[in-house]
């Protein structure tokens, strides 16, 4: 399999710190594959992604990744000025779409996300799942080869949590878009993913295969034996 992402030997110390965020880490991501990064508080998780992104350059080492990369924020960063179908419009005028075009395409993803019936709602007026909904859709509208996906759920209770994990599994299946999510749940990455890193203290400690057939079982005995994997190298 291709890797569409590489990181070599990544250090990165930001400006003012004498800490490193990140240390010596050296990463390969495959092409269509669904990666987590999972770690405690201040682990590096995050950083990662930006590293990835480029919204943030490493201080040693080098990266290769696409330069076409979604993105969806922890609390869905919508503008909230503008509609649901607007703030999808806008990422995609940021690629040069034109607005017919866009509007098409972007009611194409809210069908995706089941939010057709949403379009014109403002963020305020959104349920939490239902703006991380139209993060999601806002991200894959640009057709990315890579979408990044920085703790979407953390804020979500867990049954609405549960239905955009669901989501999330079809939608990738159905777009084999390269998908790399960040958690603080081994749960979650487990229950998603084809291979979690475990990051500590700005070191990547482990890479994780999970062969488990999906729909997982979270009462499993082999996706339990994973979890406790995790948290033992924690």
């Amino acid at each position: 399999m291709t890797n569409i992402i590489s990181l070599r030997n990544i250090t990165k110390i930001y400006k003012g710190s004498k800490n490193k965020a990140l240390d010596d880490i050296t990463l390969d991501i495959r092409e269509g594959e669904f990666f987590s990064l999972v770690g405690t508080s201040g682990s590096g998780k995050s950083t990662v992604l930006k590293i990835i992104s480029r919204l943030e350059a490493p201080t040693i080492g080098r990266i290769i990744s696409p330069d076409n990369i979604g993105m969806v924020f922890q609390l869905g960063a919508l503008f909230p000025w503008l509609t649901a179908l607007d703030n999808i419009i806008f990422s995609m005028k940021m690629k040069g779409l034109k607005d017919e075009k866009s509007k098409e395409t972007a009611r194409e993803y809210l069908k995706m996300v089941n939010l057709i019936d949403f379009e014109y709602k403002y963020p305020r007026e959104l349920s939490g799942g239902q703006r991380q909904r139209v993060g999601i859709a806002r991200a894959l509208a640009v057709d990315p080869d890579v979408l990044l996906l920085d703790e979407p759920f953390s804020a979500l209770d867990p049954l609405t949590a549960n239905e955009l994990h669901l989501d999330l599994l079809r939608i990738w299946n159905q777009t084999s878009k390269t998908v790399v999510l960040v958690s603080h749940y081994f749960e979650e990455a487990v229950l998603l993913s084809d291979r979690v890193g475990v990051l500590k203290e700005g070191k990547l400690i482990k890479i994780i295969e999970i062969d488990l057939k999906r729909p997982r079982e979270i009462h499993n005995q082999k996706f339990i034996s994973d979890i406790k994997q995790i948290e033992s190298i924690m």
